[in-house]
């Protein structure tokens, strides 16, 4: 999928909440979810990036994602930052 795209990022936002903050800042260009990811953890985090016309990108694994973005544990939402 495009985990490639979120490993090569220079700026990471990793987290729902993390996500939301920047999506209210306006720093954000793409929006990463994790389709496994239960629906109350994520639908603000993409009501607002539709909301914001934020591209948003479903990957497959929350585990995946987690490791793309280099961390220990899964991750829901991931935002590459402008």
């Amino acid at each position: 999928m495009s985990y490639e795209k979120v490993m090569q990022a220079n700026q990471l936002v990793i987290g729902t909440k993390q996500t939301l903050r920047s999506l209210d800042n306006e720093e954000v260009s793409e929006v990463y979810i994790a389709k496994d990811a239960e629906y109350r953890i994520i639908h603000k985090v993409e009501a607002l990036a539709k909301a914001k016309e934020i591209p948003i990108i479903y990957v497959d694994s929350m585990e995946m994602l987690g490791k793309a973005c280099k961390i220990e544990v899964g991750a829901a939402a991931v935002a590459i930052k402008i």
